[in-house]
């Protein structure tokens, strides 16, 4: 059944208005989730070699001090315990771990490429600090892996793997438009696909 003149110019219409929409949509989001992209991508390959750039090599720095003992006698004054070693020692992260018993109490901070344990002696006050520490490519790759990052950086994880995966949705979608590559183009996602899945499958212990 032939398709009336009307009809055609309403489809080809409808078709050039869609394909603006979808490259309006990749463009901007490509240009949103730029930063992340590139960060994600640059620590995949600092996480893939981390000895090619430093990001292996620790620094550790071992100190030690004393606190009031009114705070570990009895109940124990965790707020004010954390942000005395905060003061005196400039400590990083968030507090991760907070454990004790009738002997000593141990405050763990920990952060992105930072890591300081406290061991204090609830008899004296007296306590043992240890920071261990790395460069600024290790607390990207921390980033990367969302560790010790908290929520914040937890939902930009979520929302960057979000945006990429309409990036490549959209980016698909408007191959579709292109007649004239259209076919070339499936058939080298088609083979992108299937090469992924070789090398998964043959050269993955």
């Amino acid at each position: 059944m032939a398709v009336d003149q009307p009809t055609r110019t309403r489809r080809r219409y409808w078709i050039k208005k869609s394909a603006g929409f979808f490259r309006w949509l990749h463009i901007y989001l490509s240009m949103i989730s730029f930063a992340t992209l590139m960060l994600f991508a640059i620590t995949g390959i600092t996480l893939n070699h981390p000895g090619w750039f430093g990001a292996d090599q620790e620094f550790i720095t071992d100190e030690s001090g004393s606190i009031n003992t009114d705070w570990i006698s009895g109940d124990i004054d965790r707020l004010a315990i954390v942000e005395s070693l905060r003061v005196q020692h400039n400590l990083k992260g968030a507090v991760s771990e907070f454990v004790s018993d009738e002997f000593e109490c141990m405050v763990v901070f920990k952060g992105p490429g930072y890591a300081a344990d406290v061991f204090i002696d609830r008899n004296s006050g007296d306590y043992t600090l240890t920071q261990i520490s790395t460069g600024a490519v290790a607390i990207l790759n921390d980033l990367h892996k969302g560790r010790d990052s908290g929520i914040a950086w937890s939902w930009v994880i979520d929302i960057s793997a979000i945006l990429m995966i309409l990036v490549s949705i959209t980016g698909l979608v408007l191959l579709f438009y292109l007649k004239k590559r259209r076919r070339s183009g499936l058939i080298v996602t088609f083979f992108g696909l299937i090469a992924l899945v070789l090398v998964w499958a043959f050269w993955v212990p």
